[in-house]
């Protein structure tokens, strides 16, 4: 879409497209070999360890010898679109025991200013 060698010049070429100039002047960095070794194993030890956290990781690959930082590893984790599976707290499930109250507005046709009015107390 953009290109550096049309007439017009690269910021406006951007501010025509509703673009920021940035995507255009960015070139990505490629991903270095030991990384790239790295995240193959986080992706082998995911496979077989999926509920395994970053810094579980952190530490079976320091274990394997492997010099890493619990952040780093977060950020290949992130980077793979790996995250931890466990069970996540259930707050939004109501508990039997406890009693729904009836909501008694439904019926009522609420037609003037301060006819209602309503409290939260949580």
């Amino acid at each position: 879409m953009i290109t550096r060698e049309a007439k017009l010049p690269v910021t406006r070429q951007a501010k025509l497209l509703g673009l920021s100039r940035a995507p255009v002047y960015y070139t990505p960095e490629p991903v270095d070999a030991a990384d790239l070794a790295v995240m193959r194993r986080i992706d082998e030890l995911h496979l077989e360890l999926p509920f395994l956290g970053s810094r579980m990781l952190r530490d079976l690959l320091r274990g394997e010898g492997v010099r890493i930082g619990r952040e780093h590893v977060r950020t290949l984790m992130r980077r793979m679109g790996i995250t931890a599976i466990y069970q996540r707290p259930k707050t939004t499930e109501r508990h039997l025991n406890h009693p729904v109250f009836p909501y008694l507005l439904r019926t009522l046709a609420i037609t003037r200013p301060n006819q209602v009015w309503a409290a939260d107390i949580t």
